[in-house]
Order: structure tokens, then C-alpha cells, then sequence
């Protein structure tokens, strides 16, 4: 959520420096607005001119841009910021931050700032470890300021860990997510993601190229609006992160309903995103199957239906959501399923929209409710998770 926000980024004189280049990239690239304020010490790291360059803004250094007494008012930069963020942050500005020491235009206008300050200390481990630069960065934290922790990406609770600068694509998360409107704060949420495998013998299975990106973008944006989520993960390559996300993860669709049978009454909405498998073998060999005859004949049964399940018991206070992935008849299956298992809505998707379905990065939909079919764009899946989690809120 960091479109159109202005940020502040302070550069001090670390030999991590040079990230801030990737730090300038990615808050652009989110649609954040930039401008650079660097001490004398951090210009001998990297210079004013490549960062101008990726900004577009002249860099801030001195109080004074010219001789003709033109000057750079800290007070207006504290007042047109959203945040300021000052990566890196060394042990001897983090000090003169804690103390007031208002020699250089980055702490005049931290000292000025009336926006959040987020910091991103950068040092020695021993340095770091220092009781002077624990007791700084704790008086910081008192004051309001926001920690990003060192090798974990988190804001600090209480100040551990080693002293390299955190990575520029983790303090980017950090500010993406204080922006985040908290509209599911107090929300607990369940989502199923990903496919099931349904063993044949020990080494093979029966499976979908479900990748489980959408559910992890749903996971994801729940999360980030404040919501508790429980994330229910069939075989998937990898997880998502956040802090506020609990994974359970199954490997078949019994095992999957059993964990959404028993989590979703502890919850306010249900996702069921997962690829679930509608049959399984009837009967498992305890040993690899050799291949002898002409032909293997499998007999399947079907698997529980999670969404008929979970709809037959869901009270008035809980909200369920459903996804079909049709290849024909899209329109009329989605509403017919969404009926069927007393969904709140469903999220319909088709096999022959072009980037849409399994394993691509992004995903065209269409939103099916009592109310009427919604229709969006070719989106990331992010994109997607957004307008799929801001359609549950207007349900509130």
C-alpha cells in the first residue's frame, strides 16, 4: 500500500550504502515517492548523483544549497513525508537520534519528522551488541520509532539479533505493511491452498499443478490487514511468511478435511482455494507397483466435499468463500456450486483465459455472488488477493 506515499529515505555512512539503491527501486516501483537525504559521511559511500538519478529528486545533504543563501528546510520535508526511513543506520546516528545531536540536515530533519520513523541499523555485531547501541535503540523504540530488526525483517518488540542491515526487500515489506488499512484486525480466517496427493503406492500419487500462489496471496493480504490466518497447505514448493499466518500442512483431501472440519469453527470466514482432488484411490498398495500386464487399472472413490461440508454448518456469522476453475459452462457451474454449498460467493476462473489457472503469477476472475458476477482484468495474484479479500470486507 505504498502507492502515492512520500518517503524520506535517510543514508548515513555505512558500506551498506549501496543497498539503498535497491530500496530506492523498490519503494518506486510500488508508487512510492522518494526523497533522499544523506550525511556528509554516507556521500563517501555512494553518491548524490546516482541517487538523484533514481529518484528524480535532487539529493538533500547540506542546510544550504547554494551560496546565495538558499537553504533545504527540514521542517517542510517533516511535514510532506508519509515516513521516513533511514537504512542504513549507523551506531553513531542512531546515538545523535537518541540524543538530539542536531549536527547534519539527516538528524535536523529526523528531529523535525511528524510522519512515522522507521530504522534500519547497520553495523559490527559487536557494535551493535554494545550496551550504549542497545540503550540508544531502546530509547528509540520508547519513543515511537520503528526497529527493523536485523536478520529477521521484523519490527523489533525487543532488540536481538546480529547487525547487518536487513535486506531492502524485507524493510519494503515492513513499510508496505504499516500502510495496509487493519479493516480484518480481530479476524480470524481460514484458507485452503495448494493441491492434494493422493497416494497410490509409497512412491506415486494421484495430483493437480495447483501451485498454491493465490492461496498464498490471500494468506498473505489477510494477514497484512491485521486478520489471524489459518492456512491449511497441501504439497506446495513454499509458504508463506508472515508473522500473523499459522500453517497446517496435509498432504491428501481426507487430511485436508479434517483440518478445515476442525479450524473452521473457530473462525469468522473460510477460504477454500485449494485444488482439492473430487477422487482418491479406493485402495493404497503398501508396496511400489510393478509394472506387469498391459494395463493398471485404478477404482476411485470420491473424496469428502470440504465446501458442501463446511456450508451445511456455517453459522450466520461466518462468511465462506469458494473458488471454481471451470474449462466450459463456466458461468453456470460457478453459480450453480455457489448455491449448492451455500457460499457467500465464488470466485470463478477459466482454464481458457490466457495467464489465468495453475502455476502462472497472475489470474483473471470473476467474482459470483447472490448479487450478481463482478468481472476484473488480467492481475497479479496479489493484485487478485486484494479485490477478492476487499469484496469479503464490503460483506463485513
Amino acid at each position: 500500500m505504498l502507492k502515492g506515499k512520500k518517503i524520506v529515505l535517510g543514508i548515513t555512512g555505512s558500506i551498506a550504502a549501496y543497498k539503498a539503491c535497491l530500496i530506492i527501486r523498490g519503494l518506486i516501483k510500488r508508487g512510492a515517492e522518494v526523497q533522499v537525504v544523506i550525511t556528509p559521511a554516507g556521500k563517501e559511500f555512494i553518491t548524490p548523483i546516482t541517487l538523484s538519478a533514481l529518484t528524480s529528486k535532487p539529493v538533500i545533504s547540506e542546510f544550504f544549497s547554494q551560496r546565495d543563501g538558499s537553504w533545504h528546510s527540514h521542517v517542510d520535508l517533516g511535514l510532506w513525508a508519509d515516513a521516513m526511513l533511514i537504512a542504513p543506520a549507523t551506531a553513531s546516528t542512531i546515538g545523535k537520534m537518541a540524543h538530539g545531536i542536531a549536527d547534519n540536515m539527516l538528524i535536523t530533519t529526523y528531529l523535525s519528522m511528524k510522519a512515522p520513523v522507521f530504522v534500519a541499523p547497520a553495523m559490527d555485531l559487536d557494535m551493535f551488541a554494545h550496551p550504549s547501541t542497545q540503550e540508544n535503540l531502546a530509547t528509540l523504540c520508547q519513543r515511537g520509532n520503528h526497529i527493523i530488526e536485523p536478520q529477521s525483517g521484523e519490527l523489533a518488540s525487543h532488540l536481538v539479533g546480529k547487525g547487518r542491515m536487513e535486506e531492502p526487500e524485507n524493510i519494503i515489506r515492513v513499510l508496505d505493511e504499516f500502510f495496509y488499512e487493519k479493516d480484518l484486525v480481530g479476524q480470524r480466517i481460514m484458507i485452503t491452498a495448494g493441491p492434494t496427493y493422493e497416494r497410490i503406492d509409497p512412491v506415486r500419487f494421484i495430483g493437480n499443478y495447483s501451485s498454491g500462489k493465490m492461496g498464498i496471496a490471500l494468506a498473505e493480504e489477510c494477514a497484512k490487514r491485521g486478520a489471524e490466518v489459518e492456512f491449511i497447505a497441501g504439497p506446495m514448493s513454499h509458504y508463506p511468511e508472515h508473522s500473523n499466518i499459522h500453517i497446517t500442512a496435509v498432504e491428501s483431501a481426507k487430511e485436508m478435511y479434517q483440518a478445515a472440519i476442525r479450524i473452521f469453527p473457530t473462525c469468522q470466514t473460510g477460504i477454500l482455494c485449494a485444488a482439492v482432488a473430487d477422487f482418491t484411490p479406493d485402495k493404497v498398495a503398501n508396496t511400489k507397483i510393478k509394472r506387469e500386464g498391459d494395463d493398471l487399472v485404478l477404482r476411485l472413490r470420491p473424496t469428502h466435499d470440504i465446501a458442501k461440508a463446511l456450508g451445511e454448518t456455517k453459522n450466520d456469522g461466518q462468511r465462506l468463500v469458494g473458488f471454481a476453475l471451470e474449462t466450459n459452462n463456466e458461468a453456470t457451474n460457478a453459480q450453480e456450486k455457489l448455491q449448492r454449498k451455500n457460499l457467500d460467493f465464488i470466485v470463478l476462473n477459466s482454464l481458457r483465459d490466457k495467464g489465468a489457472g495453475f502455476q502462472h503469477n497472475t489470474n483473471k476472475i470473476t467474482i459470483i455472488s447472490a448479487q450478481g458476477q463482478k468481472a476484473f482484468p488480467l492481475k497479479s495474484k496479489a493484485e487478485v488477493a486484494k479485490d477478492i479479500i476487499d469484496e469479503l470486507a464490503r460483506l463485513g
